[in-house]
């Protein structure tokens, strides 16, 4: 399944795996979609890699505190291995 990106209410809703190829896509996509969101949603994302983490935590830095809902294959190892919080802002 592609990786997309819509926007749903105050969410952005990720489906299929966030990955290297599907980064620069989903970040032309995302970007237009960002202003008032609260929520990523990660509940329809198969896996993310370490492009994927980074895509997500740059998008919740500029949504300003927009929570994760989901956690999808390779996320608890990335955010662990990365040091990053639930929101993946590093964690102290």
């Amino acid at each position: 399944m592609p990786a997309t990106v819509i926007r749903d209410g105050d969410a952005l809703v990720f489906t299929g795996t966030l990955d290297r190829a599907a980064v620069p896509g989903l970040w032309k996509a995302a970007l237009p979609l960002l202003a008032g969101i609260a929520r990523l949603e990660l509940g329809k994302v198969e896996a993310v890699d370490s492009a994927g983490v980074a895509l997500l935590a740059e998008l919740a830095d500029r949504a300003e505190g927009a929570v994760l809902n989901g956690n999808p294959t390779g996320l608890a190892e990335l955010r662990s291995a990365y040091r990053l919080g639930s929101a993946l802002d590093f964690a102290s």
